[in-house]
């Protein structure tokens, strides 16, 4: 929500963050960049994302050889080196580029560009190391769409440094005690000080050769270990872990858990699972036949027949005996010439509180089935029903099914989703109208008392509860001061008229944040003041609940958090805790709404802020709150609006203010998508969960649809009417929650537009 208009799109984001540094002379002259006119006819060491760069020999700037790149609609053509450089000192980057948006920067730091150069061209950058920095990445790209650019004569002026030692050989597990693990490595690459050996993140030996012994364990403990090698200017990656139990087990170690199947190739079949406390090996099993012994996590079954189908199981074994074999995982090797076709009727016959109920129509030569959410396989059979049990309670789900035989596996069929029973009743209208009130402030659309807000209005967000500092947690709420709202209600008649509201069946929410609420639990504490100041909020005006509007620098990613089930960034891992604590506080019947921008949600189908190198790490950002808050969510509305053109399940680009965007956009949330370069999907939301958010007016907010769109957009995803060439991927909703608009006020300033036509619309949907 914006208190005033945005200047820029969201859009804009997406440009590498950087800051204008203070030009200072480098410490020294010397180009450290290898290969820095491409004089060698090959890109290395440079490298270019998504294979778009190569060398070539027109148009050049000098010599013979340039660097062509080409950016797409989805790459920006990104070509880099990384150098070692001396910490605290001064360097000087240049390049000659030519060709629509060229960039030059560092990793991290400062960066330049043009916006055009028909010839080529001279960028400059100059930047100082930091205090501890031994090497920079330096780059250049183009931007996206803009198609191809040049490069030639690119330098790095300034002292060079000492590298960080390569990465050790892998450690290999030697002599085994009751108290000790030997252990040996390969020595590292480079100049090397020593190695360090790692359990977890814990240094548990420091020496010089490439060997130790671990010693003072425990008896019969698992443990792990990776090796670092280093010197004076740093520490190079960690290797492969290598695992061992102790000696002096008296106990038989439990059932392995996690087993699953590896990558398959026509004579071998690779597997891995969960270490077993106690176990000093495992075996692995084919029906009774012991396939392999290993004292790792993982085996590959070789000497397979081409497009053979095989089932295994692992068991842990100690000197005491060995455990109760896992359950099965099942693989067909490849070669194969023919697979069956896909099953087709894919349909929910019957759901309960914790499972759901499935049936298909049978695939012509399929020996049998497998059932799969997302792309994790919950069933599999000869027939054509599942019941896929132990889940949640009013949790949501999307099922595929493929056909298999020994030629191999059918393409998965079209999901269907589901949702199991047990769902608390919140009060709330199938189909309800969502609207904040400018409580704390007027902004430009006049003061509007509680007791005025018409009955339309289902969900009423008191806009805004924000903190006393960016990272203190203490949210505090104040009704709009006189001054700038003359006619301002007393703060009884505030409290009184809340409860009329309640009393006629409307919620009434806290909503924390908006535009100028910058809100980043980044400690404990300020995630247990979160919970005790709002908590503070929600009792006095006895309120039904929460809204976040998290918006501008509250949510962001650090480098490598990049599963959205896992998140590791303390604002979003405090943020999680903090709002599962409230609705344990206040139970079942506590409304908990959200409000993000696409491009905190949407936009993380491209670009997640975690894992993506030269975005922003906001990018998709509200996607593991919402992951972790799945089953407690009352509504999601994302802010249709004050963004810039997001791309959709159809692979296109939607602009806001039209029928499209909001069905795309929505369509997203039906239907769960993959996150970008991680390799996980974020799940569909329950029917009931969604809305969209858009301006009640033109002054509201960019992005204003109207009425009539709006509407077409609904109906597109409740009866998948009139949806302008879209194909729904998450199918129809009939239970799609309604609409949210900023704001009520706005929307009385324009003589109730916004809920004049909407109220009657929601109300005649089925």
């Amino acid at each position: 929500m914006t208190r005033r208009p945005l200047a820029l799109s969201a859009a804009l984001s997406l440009l590498v963050a950087v800051g204008v540094l203070a030009v200072a002379t480098p410490a020294s002259a010397a180009n450290l960049l290898a290969n820095p006119g491409f004089e060698t006819g090959t890109l290395s060491p440079w490298s270019c994302t998504g294979g778009l760069g190569s060398v070539v020999g027109t148009p050049v700037r000098s010599g013979t050889k340039a660097l062509q790149a080409a950016a797409s609609a989805s790459d920006n053509a990104k070509c880099s080196q990384t150098v070692a450089v001396q910490p605290n000192t001064a360097y000087a980057l240049t390049g000659w580029v030519r060709g629509n948006y060229v960039y030059l920067g560092v990793d991290g730091g400062a960066s330049t560009w043009t916006p055009g150069a028909a010839a080529y061209t001279q960028l400059t950058v100059n930047f100082t190391t930091g205090a501890s920095q031994t090497s920079v990445v330096v780059y250049t790209h183009g931007w996206y769409g803009q198609g191809t650019y040049f490069a030639d004569d690119v330098s790095l002026d300034g002292p060079g440094g000492t590298g960080v030692p390569g990465v050790p050989g892998n450690p290999s597990v030697g002599t085994i005690t009751n108290s000790s693990i030997a252990l040996s490595w390969g020595a590292s690459s480079g100049t090397v000080t020593g190695y360090r050996v790692y359990e977890g993140t814990t240094v548990r030996a420091t020496v010089t050769g490439t060997s130790t012994t671990i010693t003072g364990l425990a008896t019969c403990s698992a443990h792990s270990y990776t090796v670092a090698a280093y010197n004076a200017t740093g520490e190079s990656a960690k290797t492969s872990a290598a695992t061992a139990t102790t000696t002096g087990c008296t106990s038989v170690p439990p059932t392995p858990g996690g087993l699953a199947v590896g990558t398959i190739a026509n004579t071998s079949i690779a597997l891995s699972w969960n270490a077993s406390s106690g176990a000093t090996g495992y075996r692995v099993y084919e029906g009774t036949t012991v396939r392999a012994t290993v004292t790792g996590t993982s085996a590959t079954i070789t000497g397979l027949a081409a497009c053979s189908a095989h089932t295994y199981t692992v068991a842990a074994y100690n000197a005491s005996g060995e455990s109760a074999k896992s359950g099965g995982v099942s693989a067909t090797t490849t070669g194969c010439t023919t697979v069956p076709a896909t099953p087709s009727g894919l349909t929910v016959t019957g759901t309960t509180n914790t499972a759901v109920s499935l049936s298909w129509s049978a695939s012509s030569g399929a020996t049998g089935y497998r059932v799969y959410e997302g792309s994790t396989q919950v069933a599999s059979g000869s027939g054509t029903t599942a019941t896929i049990s132990g889940l949640g309670t009013c949790s949501a789900h999307a099922y595929t099914v493929a056909a298999y035989n020994a030629s191999g596996e059918s393409a998965k069929s079209g999901a269907v989703s589901a949702t199991t029973t047990g769902c608390v009743n919140t009060g709330l209208p199938k189909h309800a109208l969502i609207g904040y009130l400018h409580a704390s402030f007027a902004n430009g659309s006049g003061y509007l008392r509680m007791a005025d807000v018409p009955s339309s209005w289902d969900i009423i967000n008191l806009a805004f509860g924000e903190p006393t500092s960016v990272t203190s947690g203490d949210i505090r709420f104040r009704q709009c001061p006189v001054a700038e709202c003359p006619n301002v209600e007393s703060e009884a008649d505030f409290i009184a008229a809340i409860r009329a509201k309640q009393a006629q069946g409307k919620k009434v929410l806290i909503s924390i944040g908006g535009a100028n609420g910058q809100v980043q639990l980044t400690s404990t504490a300020a995630r247990d003041t979160f919970v005790s100041s709002v908590s503070a909020i929600i009792d006095k005006y006895g309120l039904n609940g929460l809204d976040i509007d998290f918006e501008g620098h509250s949510l962001y990613l650090n480098a490598g958090d990049g599963d959205i089930r896992n998140p590791t960034t303390p604002v979003v891992v405090n943020l999680i805790s903090a709002l599962r604590t409230l609705k344990a506080r206040y139970g079942s019947g506590f409304v908990l709404t959200m409000a993000p921008e696409t491009f905190f949600v949407q936009l993380g189908y491209q670009f997640y802020g975690g894992t993506c190198s030269g975005c922003d790490n906001r990018a998709g950002s509200y996607l593991p709150v919402i992951y972790a808050l799945r089953n407690d969510i009352t509504v999601l509305h994302v802010q249709d609006y004050n963004s810039g053109p997001i791309m959709g399940l159809d692979n296109q680009y939607h602009n806001m203010g039209a029928a499209d965007f909001h069905i795309a956009m929505t369509d997203m949330l039906a239907a769960g998508f993959p996150v970008a370069n991680t390799g996980v999907t974020f799940p569909a939301l329950r029917e009931d969960q969604i809305a969209f958010g858009v301006p009640a007016a033109v002054s509201a907010g960019g992005g204003y649809t109207t009425p009539a769109q709006v509407q077409q957009a609904v109906n597109c995803l409740v009866k998948n009417q009139n949806c302008g060439g879209y194909t729904l991927r998450g199918g129809t909703s009939p239970d799609f929650r309604g609409l949210m608009t900023w704001s009520i006020n706005w929307d009385r300033y324009y003589n109730w537009e916004f809920s004049n036509s909407h109220e009657p619309f929601l109300n005649s949907l089925p």
